[in-house]
């Protein structure tokens, strides 16, 4: 497809405000100077004044100012780059997961393996913006989070969303927002300003977004399966349930609640408008609220694109009546996947010994929320056998399972680990690194499920016609 017809293509998708394109991609207004998301309710423009971007970042770059009635920086992400395991793939998670802020762009391209001049063209290419800028527009993100929903103070708010200074965080938020923090602030709406002023104490609350239709039962259903006590707690009927956990961040500690929401309503085109999940989190360091809003995400599977799963899936008879009885089924992640490589492979029971034995303790518990998942470390020296293996190896980084990591190089460093079996391995290949397109070993799975084979197992899973 020509550039010129895919930029037509999206033109409609603008008209038709189609929500299954918000964070696919940005247009711009050059009449207004304004860059929005596709489905936002405004009058559309005229195609003659419209640009595309792949990034809220490349439009900033560009000089428009952030949409305040569609607000394109609270979108979901682009499924893309989860699913994509090359270095543009990789680096996006890496800087959504804040590795820019904390270790800088050295650190990132350190991380991928190649030099920081290849990453900043290769991101440039394909996304318009490099890593700074990408970076930048995730901080003004936070930012805005942070001003319109908690009583920090602005100077600390600042530093907290990861900004070198305060005079670098105001011209941000003026650039991005046409606003100043101030104004932001007042212009959040009442029921915000409602929730600030309850409790001091009462965290940060989020929305965390999707799109399109979302299974949140089933995905409540296994993490109420798995809960470790110590760590996880699920309460409440089905259909409104609460999942909290704990977590470990860069700068300290956290807490979630996130919520269970009935699935969101087809509207008369047919179409799943998309939604969102609440949350709140309690963080010991605000710097920690980027890294910990996308490790949820990764847990919940919220960047997916379940309109291009459901169709591929849709198009086998075997599966096709499971995607229609649950349209938008996700493949649930981790906040954790260090955690997740030992609870794959020690199981619920010994996992929750672990916590008992090795767990560090909260400061402040949380009613039955009270420690910390073992670090790998810890357990590398205590623990015999497959265990300690393992935990040696994600310790000394023999293993690797963060954002950013090669998905193949990681499966075959931990088929190296003595006493990995292969299903072992696949799970954590699917849950850990996030890999949509995993066959579990000894099962008929075609290949004409790819490149969703993960969602396929699970829609079998939830049919009752595999195990869990």
């Amino acid at each position: 497809m020509d550039q010129g017809t895919d930029e037509d293509t999206r033109y409609e998708a603008v008209r038709g405000r189609d929500a299954r394109f918000d964070g696919v991609f940005f247009f711009a207004v050059e009449t207004t100077g304004i860059y929005c998301r596709p489905s936002c309710p405004a009058v559309t423009p005229k195609r003659a004044n419209v640009r595309f971007f792949a990034t809220a970042a490349a439009a900033q770059g560009s000089g428009f100012r952030a949409c305040r009635r569609c607000r394109p920086d609270a979108v979901p992400g682009s499924a893309e780059w989860n699913v994509r395991a090359d270095v543009v793939g990789r680096a996006v998670r890496l800087i959504a997961d804040g590795v820019v802020d904390r270790e800088g762009v050295a650190g990132l391209a350190g991380r991928l393996g190649y030099s920081a001049r290849q990453v900043q063209r290769q991101l440039t290419a394909e996304l318009g913006a490099g890593p700074v800028a990408l970076a930048r527009a995730q901080r003004a993100h936070t930012a805005r989070v942070l001003v319109q929903t908690t009583e920090l103070p602005i100077t600390e708010i600042a530093f907290a969303s990861g900004f070198a200074s305060v005079r670098q965080f105001n011209d941000t938020i003026r650039a991005v927002y046409a606003s100043t923090p101030s104004e932001l602030r007042a212009a959040a709406p009442k029921a915000g300003r409602g929730r600030r002023a309850a409790t001091p104490n009462a965290g940060i609350p989020l929305r965390l977004a999707h799109r399109g239709p979302y299974q949140a039962g089933f995905v409540f259903d296994l993490l109420a399966r798995e809960a470790v006590p110590g760590i996880e707690d699920v309460s409440g009927p089905p259909g409104t349930r609460t999942y909290r956990r704990t977590l470990r961040l860069p700068y300290g500690t956290g807490i979630v609640a996130v919520g269970e929401r009935p699935g969101t309503a087809r509207t008369a085109s047919g179409a799943h408008p998309g939604g969102w999940l609440d949350a709140r989190l309690h963080l010991t360091d605000p710097r920690d609220l980027t890294t910990a809003v996308q490790r949820l995400r990764r847990l919940f599977d919220l960047d997916a694109d379940p309109y291009a799963v459901d169709e591929r899936l849709a198009a086998d008879p075997r599966l096709a009546p499971l995607v229609r009885a649950r349209p938008g089924l996700r493949s649930p992640g981790t906040a954790d996947p260090q955690e997740l490589a030992v609870r794959a492979l020690t199981g619920r029971t010994e996992a929750e010994r672990l916590v008992r034995r090795y767990g560090k303790a909260l400061d402040a518990p949380c009613g039955s929320l009270t420690h910390l998942f073992p670090e790998p470390a810890v357990l590398a020296g205590a623990e015999p056998g497959p265990l300690g293996a393992l935990t040696a190896a994600l310790a000394d980084h023999a293993v690797r399972l963060d954002p950013g990591a090669d998905r193949d190089d990681a499966q075959d460093a931990l088929r190296a680990v003595p006493g990995l079996d292969a299903r072992t391995v696949a799970e954590i290949r699917t849950r850990a690194l996030g890999d949509p397109d995993v066959a579990p070993p000894g099962r008929d799975v075609p290949d004409h499920w790819r490149p969703w084979r993960s969602y396929a197992v699970n829609h079998l899973r939830a049919a009752g016609e595999w195990e869990l």
